[in-house]
C-alpha cells in the first residue's frame, strides 16, 4: 500500500472539524506528533456540539460545556488556538458563507497543511459519516481550493479585513473510504495524549469504560494494514497535494 512521505518543511497546520471531539477521535494522536515536532497547530470547529446530551438540557449550556471541553482537550495535544464558528449543530451545509468563514481562518492562520473530514461516505463505518462531517469537509476543501488562494473569492476578506490570499500546500482527509487512505502516522508514543484529550470531553465519553480498549484495538489494526510492526498504533489519512 502506498504511503507518501509528508512534507518535512511544514511549520503550521489547521484542523477543521464539525464538532468538538471530532479531531480527538480521528486525529489527536497525529496532532500530538505534529506539535511535538514544532508544528504550530490551530483548530477551527464549525459548530459547538449543542445537539447532544439529554433532550431536556439547555442548548446554550451544552455549547458552553463542549467548547470548554474542546479547549481542554486541545491543550493535552499542544494546541491553544481554537476557533468556533457557531454554525448550528446538525444542520451544517457547505454554503458560500461557511466557505468564506473557513477561508477567513485559513488566511489568518496561513497553514502549510489543512486536516479535515472527508466529504465522501465511508460505508464501512456509517457511525462516523455524520452529514455535518461531510459538509464540513466539502466546505473546507473548497476553502483550500480555490477560495483561500483566489483574491477574487470573498472579496470582503481582502478589501475590508486585509486578509491576503494563501495557498495551502497539503490537504489531509480523515475518515475517507478505506481504499483512498494512503498515509499512516505512528501514534504509539502519543496515544496517551490522545486518550487524555478524549477524556476531556466528559459530556461525551464519561462512563465509557471500554473506550481505550476499543480504540487501541482499532488503531493497532490500522497499523497492521499499513505494514507497521505488531504492537504499534497508527491513524490513517488520505493525503492530497494541493500546492
Amino acid at each position: 500500500m502506498s504511503t507518501p512521505t509528508s512534507r518535512g518543511d511544514v511549520r503550521s497546520a489547521l484542523v477543521v472539524t464539525a464538532h468538538p471531539d471530532d479531531v480527538d477521535f480521528g486525529a489527536a494522536g497525529t496532532v500530538a506528533v505534529w506539535t511535538a515536532a514544532g508544528v504550530e497547530v490551530s483548530y477551527c470547529v464549525v459548530t459547538s456540539g449543542e445537539a447532544s446530551g439529554d433532550s431536556d438540557r439547555d442548548a446554550a449550556e451544552m455549547a458552553r460545556t463542549r467548547q470548554a471541553e474542546q479547549r481542554a482537550a486541545a491543550a493535552h495535544v499542544g494546541v491553544s488556538d481554537v476557533t468556533f464558528l457557531g454554525y448550528p449543530d446538525g444542520a451544517v451545509v457547505p454554503s458560500p458563507a461557511l466557505r468564506r468563514d473557513i477561508t477567513r481562518v485559513i488566511r489568518r492562520v496561513r497553514p502549510d497543511r489543512v486536516l479535515t473530514w472527508s466529504p465522501e461516505i465511508n460505508w464501512e463505518m456509517v457511525a462516523t459519516t455524520h452529514p455535518d462531517h461531510r459538509a464540513t469537509g466539502e466546505a473546507a476543501f473548497a476553502a483550500v481550493f480555490p477560495d483561500a488562494r483566489n483574491p477574487h473569492a470573498h472579496r470582503e476578506l481582502l478589501d475590508d479585513e486585509g486578509l491576503e490570499p494563501w495557498t495551502v500546500r497539503e490537504l489531509w482527509l480523515t475518515d475517507s473510504p478505506p481504499q483512498l487512505r494512503n498515509h499512516a502516522v505512528d501514534v504509539t508514543d502519543t496515544f496517551d495524549k490522545k486518550m487524555a484529550a478524549l477524556r476531556a470531553h466528559a459530556s461525551q465519553t464519561g462512563g465509557n469504560d471500554a473506550l481505550e480498549r476499543n480504540l487501541r484495538r482499532h488503531f493497532a489494526d490500522v497499523a497492521r494494514q499499513f505494514g507497521l510492526a505488531d504492537g504499534l498504533l497508527a491513524e490513517a489519512f488520505q493525503v492530497v497535494d494541493t500546492s
